[in-house]
């Protein structure tokens, strides 16, 4: 059985819990509180604010090594919802695998609102979860633990297109917050 780590337990972490657990693997948990706490899963998914993900890398830095550690942030500007925050050309995910370089990080569920995770579908179509990263086995884990759950995943290329679904994910999310989509709406990839 698979053991997963989410820290996160709000909407999007129990929703990406829910998929794996539908999956088989065994859920872990680490809110806010579990400051310490040990990481017992081998897929370690930060369902976390862009901002935090600085403070989990320093607090838990050792415990990532080796690990798959999916980051399925947007790092937007939440005060206006209006820009990306991190340099042109980078993203979020390159930053975390800076500063984890033993870690296998991948990006992954920042496209995928909760409502459409849980349902899975967007629309009439199938919920799709796209995947990026360098290390080709810690995709094919993530992949693999998505599609045990009931979703479909497709690996979209190296770490570096984390910056396009970085992307991809800040439109969808503004088109949610001007109420132009809703929160259970999102992009489907259609084959």
């Amino acid at each position: 059985m698979t053991t997963i780590t989410i820290f996160g337990n709000g909407n999007m972490g129990q929703a990406i819990g829910g998929v794996f657990a539908r999956g088989g693997a065994s859920i872990h948990y680490i809110g806010s509180e579990g400051a310490g706490a040990q990481i017992e899963g081998d897929i370690v998914v930060l369902a976390v604010s862009y901002p935090a993900l600085s403070q989990i890398a320093g607090a838990y830095g050792d415990q990532f090594a080796g690990k798959v550690v999916v980051d399925i942030t947007n790092p937007l500007d939440f005060t206006t919802v209006d820009a990306l925050v991190v340099p042109a050309g980078s993203s979020a995910a390159a930053e975390l695998q800076a500063a984890l370089p033993a870690a296998r990080v991948v990006k992954a569920f920042n496209t995928n609102f909760a409502a459409t995770l849980v349902s899975g579908v967007v629309g009439e179509a199938g919920t799709t979860v796209l995947v990026a990263g360098d290390d080709e086995s810690a995709k094919r884990a993530l992949v693999s633990a998505v599609e045990a759950g009931g979703l479909s995943a497709v690996d979209a290329g190296a770490l570096a297109r984390a910056h396009e679904l970085e992307a991809l994910g800040f439109l969808q999310l503004t088109l949610a917050a001007s109420e132009k989509i809703g929160w259970n709406a999102g992009f489907s990839l259609v084959r």
